[in-house]
């Protein structure tokens, strides 16, 4: 993780502590950590195709790309299970979200464990508000008991 932590902020040192003892827990296959995180991506392709290497000569490549537009990609890793998991959406909304959360929840990998440790940053749609947002109460709910959140600190990151 690295971080350029903010001049005597407290709720920083209290955010990395909790990250820091909850990497410090054994391993666990009913309680396991799992970190997650999302990044857009802008999805391009060649305006001309690359010119392959022949003999006396390296591939050539024009640098130049068309925009096909974006998309989401989330990561979720166990690092402990040595598990992880790549999932791509359109967008990231809260409704995404909360879909993404459904799908590690629901995961058969986690269908016995007591309860999943998620380690996840602090954008505002990552919000167990968001479980309501997308699904029925009972839903939510259901989903949300199965989750222990642990907020990284702001301005930290992997």
């Amino acid at each position: 993780m690295w971080c350029i932590p903010p001049q005597q902020n407290g709720q920083f040192v209290a955010r990395m502590e909790r990250v820091l003892q909850v990497y410090c827990r054994p391993y666990d296959p009913r309680r396991p950590v799992v970190c997650m995180d999302e990044q857009a991506v802008q999805l391009v392709s060649w305006s001309r195709q690359p010119v392959p290497m022949s003999r006396g000569r390296a591939k050539r490549i024009d640098y130049e790309y068309v925009r096909r537009g974006t998309c989401t990609v989330w990561m979720f890793v166990e690092p402990l299970g040595c598990w992880r998991d790549v999932r791509v959406s359109v967008q990231k909304t809260a409704i995404d979200w909360a879909h993404q959360v459904r799908a590690l929840v629901d995961d058969p990998r986690y269908a016995d464990v007591e309860r999943i440790t998620l380690v996840r940053d602090n954008l505002n749609t990552h919000d167990i508000g968001s479980l309501y947002e997308a699904f029925d109460p009972q839903e939510a709910a259901r989903l949300a008991e199965k989750l222990e959140i642990v907020h990284t600190p702001k301005h930290g990151s992997w």
